[in-house]
């Protein structure tokens, strides 16, 4: 068996499936740009979704990617498991090589059976094959040729299994191209007498599923046969290279180790805390990983949406780091490392370094000053439940932390879980709807509000620059947060102001207002830039 860095598996990869008339193409962004049904790109297949389904033509009718991809929301939502578990990831690279009407199962299967054979050498006598055995439900027989195939190619027949729709019939979502599927399944124990088939599709650590190769035959709406069959596979980057490193974690690969030595560095701490820790490290390197890369492809911390996700995500590296020693912003440095060993794999990481890197500690600092207001409030919290015996947490407080002092939900969840209690969710929902309805009644007033506030300025006209230019310089003659008139605003703050000369076109006429970038003697706003309606 080789033994090869992430890069080198990588790079092997995509050369192998060049070498046999497979297209190299880029990953995709993380943001689905033909699926409004994913928050994000959770598998190789998702750029494709289109040709697989006949809707779009391709130059080319075989391809091979390296693609950028993030499980942290729907059926594919493996953010609670990070840490704790020495696989799952929030993001991760899925090898795929893919057959739009090209080639099908024999073909697919021959390649697969080279590659991880022959090329990186893996023990024939530690594989097993899995197959679709077919479903009623489906309309579908055995996937008996799936099954031959396989021991064509030099498979032991006792190695090739044979599981239901739940195991190996592939389906995206909802919507979208499926079919049945074959995975490959790799034995790392120690003793190869104690191998046997029931390890396979368990929880048993021994055993790693590293490549599933899809059929597909169907449209998930409607079962009837897409116009072509076609092949979609992906390889998990990173459990490979724990195959191929010799090693029981991805953790423990060198995909994850410079940037948990880097977490180990800028703490001070050594080995033994990290051993001591491992859960703690493990997600600080993970999360650092996802927030880069998903700030590369314009994600900004928010509170809805993908930018919720990106935002919960860095807070939850931040309060993981501060668990386990660090009391001042570390991420953006943690972050570096992760440009330092991507960025050549993945070049926008370079490009939109300083930005990533910015936007980070900004919402790093900002979650900190939360932290410590809310961290207080909820421990008292918590010693008052303890206190009456009840291992629930009121919801009521729980919301009290969020819309008073910031505190998430989740994190509130994450530390009464620490402390033995759940929190009272039912009632915190309750809670949220009661000040939403607050808020629509007050909605009326704000607006007054900020018109007063306006009114006490006496300012000339903007000079409007937009028919001419895209960019301009111009001085800050107003600004306002909250209702107030402010002389200054902190790193995270909404504000509105007032410029003498813009090229931003305001909302009028029918048009939406401009959207853009703020550059002042500190660098960029973090955030898009909207210019609102003219008061003419």
């Amino acid at each position: 068996m080789k033994h090869l860095s992430s890069a080198e598996i990588r790079r092997t990869y995509l050369q192998f499936f060049e070498q046999r008339g497979h297209t190299i193409v880029p990953s995709s962004s993380l943001i689905p740009g033909n699926d409004p049904t994913l928050l994000f790109s959770n598998s190789g297949m998702v750029q494709f979704k289109d040709t697989f389904l006949g809707l779009e033509q391709r130059p080319y009718s075989r391809a091979v990617t390296a693609q950028k991809c993030m499980r942290v929301s729907g059926k594919h939502n493996d953010l609670e498991e990070v840490g704790p578990s020495p696989r799952h990831q929030t993001f991760f690279e899925m090898l795929g090589n893919f057959s739009f009407g090209d080639y099908f199962k024999r073909e697919a299967i021959s390649m697969a059976w080279d590659l991880l054979t022959k090329t990186f050498e893996l023990p024939i006598e530690r594989l097993w094959f899995t197959v679709f055995a077919g479903d009623d439900e489906w309309g579908l027989g055995p996937d008996e040729e799936a099954e031959q195939l396989w021991i064509a190619a030099g498979a032991d027949p006792s190695r090739v299994l044979r599981f239901g729709r739940k195991d190996n019939f592939w389906v995206m979502g909802d919507t979208g191209p499926c079919g049945p599927c074959s995975e490959i399944t790799v034995y790392l124990g120690d003793d190869l007498s104690k191998m046997t088939p029931d390890g396979v599709n368990s929880d048993d650590p021994d055993y790693v599923e590293i490549w599933n190769n899809v059929f597909m035959q169907f449209d998930r709406a409607t079962m009837q046969p897409l116009p072509r069959p076609s092949v979609d596979t992906g390889m998990g980057l990173e459990r490979m290279a724990m195959v191929l490193q010799g090693v029981k974690a991805n953790y423990d690969t060198d995909v994850f180790t410079p940037i948990i030595q880097r977490t180990i560095a800028l703490l001070g701490s050594d080995e033994a805390h990290y051993r001591a820790n491992f859960a703690q490290y493990r997600a600080v390197a993970d999360h650092s990983r996802a927030v880069a890369f998903l700030i590369a492809d314009g994600v900004l911390p928010g509170n809805t949406g993908r930018s919720y996700v990106l935002r919960r995500i860095l807070r939850r590296a931040a309060y993981q780091g501060r668990t386990i020693g660090f009391d001042k912003p570390f991420m953006a440095d943690v972050i570096e490392t992760v440009i330092e060993q991507m960025g050549d794999a993945y070049p926008d990481l370079q490009l939109r370094r300083q930005f990533i890197l910015e936007t980070t500690d900004v919402e790093e600092r900002q979650f900190l000053r939360t932290l410590a207001g809310g961290i207080t409030r909820l421990g008292g919290v918590i010693n008052q439940v303890k206190a009456t015996g009840s291992t629930v947490l009121p919801g009521e407080d729980a919301f009290t932390l969020k819309d008073t002092y910031g505190f998430p939900l989740d994190l509130t969840q994450k530390i009464a879980a620490e402390q033995g209690l759940e929190v009272d969710e039912p009632a915190y929902d309750r809670a949220m709807a009661e000040q939403r309805t607050r808020s629509r009644a007050a909605t009326q007033f704000k607006r007054g509000a900020e018109a007063e506030v306006w009114s006490d300025f006496e300012l000339p006209a903007t000079e409007f620059l937009g028919y001419e230019h895209y960019a301009a310089s111009g001085r800050v003659l107003a600004l306002v947060s909250g209702g107030d008139a402010v002389s200054a605003a902190n790193a995270g703050q909404p504000v509105q102001l007032v410029l003498d000369r813009t090229p931003f076109y305001a909302e009028s006429g029918g048009r939406v207002g401009d959207t853009g970038v703020l550059v002042g003697r500190m660098g960029a706003s973090t955030s898009p830039t909207r210019s609102a309606p003219s008061r003419a």
